[in-house]
């Protein structure tokens, strides 16, 4: 495959076309000799020189496991729409370095460029041969599948991983990765963090401290974000407070397992903070004392917030603006007005006897089919509940018969504690759900 003909200029010497250079690594790849982005610009470079191009600009993306993404190809992309007219030649080493996707390989083909694959001698343009692309199309599936698989690999690599205790990914707060006897990295306490981790479980277990107020505390005794050492904040210590893996156990691609880090606080106390959480976050939800008719049905005129109600010396009912942005104008309203305002608009309206009869069935029939799906689903998370108990009860069994030890059971048992104590809370929720009509 030929590039575009090489222009001479009137005094006989060759005009230089303008091209860009994409150089892609991966971590994994920079370990291979060849591989590394100095290499991949020396060969481009060497080959622009020969072939009378100029490199206006490098791109150059490194993909590595903390960092995915490639963010230099889109500053290319760019690049070049912005430079239609002047650049129309792109320089890469081979297919593989080029796509990661279809998507990919058609956004160029839309660019209409010049690409030259300088490992596999080969140059692509809209002038190419029809068999030409397609056995660069060939290529380029290739290298989806090649990244396809290798995806697949490291997921079930990861899966691996934590079938054998082993939390598979970047370790949590308060923990550390490491190296471990058999060469795979595993987590083990940060020596700094972990125990202010603890000590942010003993706090909020207290049910005395409020998440504004464990934020102050964590940064008075040095609790900071591992990467960018910036304080905490309250998602993020909800995320800590509701993560399993600090007792040694961590839940991977939904299923839990038990793992052989050294856990940085016991059950007991991981289950007394979830049960601070629930209770508070169930008080968020209370009831207020009074539900005023038109609470959260109308919003104010002159600034668009909401209007609450107000009892007046125990007897009238005045609304008036929440004022959430800013000081508002518009003047307190008697309940008895707005129920005039509204009588009115409900006086237009005007439903057939067919209609009517269509929504009240449809309602019957929605609370029905609500109240079906409570009482379905309490009655398969009681039969789960029950099956998990099952099989505590036969596990106790074996162990004092001595078919299984100890360690077996303690795992398989704590695992399956996990998953009850999750089933008796979706229990409660379904039960406490309102039913009347």
């Amino acid at each position: 495959m030929n590039p575009r003909p090489v222009v001479p200029c009137a005094n006989g010497a060759v005009a230089r076309r303008h091209a860009i250079l994409y150089a892609r690594v991966s971590s994994k790849d920079q370990e291979k000799e060849g591989f590394s982005i100095p290499a991949q610009q020396k060969l481009l470079r060497s080959y622009a020189l020969s072939h009378h191009l100029t490199i206006l600009q490098d791109f150059v993306d490194v993909e590595t496991a903390k960092r995915a993404g490639r963010t230099a190809f889109g500053e290319m992309l760019t690049f070049l729409r912005q430079h239609r007219e002047t650049c129309r030649v792109l320089l890469v080493e081979k297919t593989d370095r080029l796509y990661r996707n279809l998507n990919d390989w058609v956004t160029l083909e839309e660019l209409n460029l010049d690409i030259h694959l300088v490992k596999e001698n080969v140059v692509l343009s809209a002038g190419s041969r029809s068999s030409e692309k397609f056995m660069h199309g060939i290529k380029v599936l290739m290298a989806k599948n090649y990244i396809d698989n290798l995806s697949e690999e490291t997921r079930k690599g990861m899966l691996e991983k934590a079938e054998q205790g082993i939390w598979p990914s970047c370790a949590p707060m308060g923990y550390r990765n490491v190296l471990g006897p058999n060469g795979k990295k595993i987590i083990v306490p940060d020596p700094e963090m972990g125990p202010l981790i603890t000590q942010l479980f003993e706090w909020y277990a207290t049910g005395l401290y409020s998440f504004r107020e464990l934020i102050a505390m964590g940064r008075t005794v040095g609790l900071r974000l591992p990467h960018t050492k910036g304080a905490v904040n309250k998602s993020t210590i909800h995320g800590i407070l509701r993560n399993l893996i600090y007792t040694g156990d961590f839940v991977w691609s939904g299923k839990t397992y038990h793992g052989i880090h050294q856990p940085l606080v016991s059950r007991e106390l991981w289950e007394r903070v979830q049960q601070v959480l629930e209770q508070r976050d169930t008080a968020k939800h209370r009831k207020v004392k009074r539900e005023f008719a038109f609470s959260r049905l109308i919003k104010c005129g002159h600034c668009g917030c909401s209007l609450v109600g107000e009892i007046k010396q125990e007897r009238y009912i005045y609304y008036h603006c929440t004022g959430y942005k800013g000081k508002c104008p518009e003047r307190y309203v008697r309940e008895e007005v707005l129920e005039e305002r509204f009588a009115e608009l409900l006086e237009r309206l005007h439903f057939d006897e067919d209609v009517l009869q269509w929504v009240t069935g449809a309602l019957r029939q929605s609370h029905e089919d609500e109240k079906r799906f409570h009482d379905q689903a309490l009655a398969r998370l009681q039969a789960e509940y029950g099956r998990l108990q099952t099989r505590l009860d036969a596990m106790y069994v074996d162990k004092l018969d001595g078919r299984i030890d100890a360690a077996f059971y303690d795992r398989k048992a704590a695992e399956w504690q996990v998953g009850q104590t999750r089933l008796l809370r979706s229990i409660e929720e379904h039960q406490a759900a309102n039913h009347s009509y």
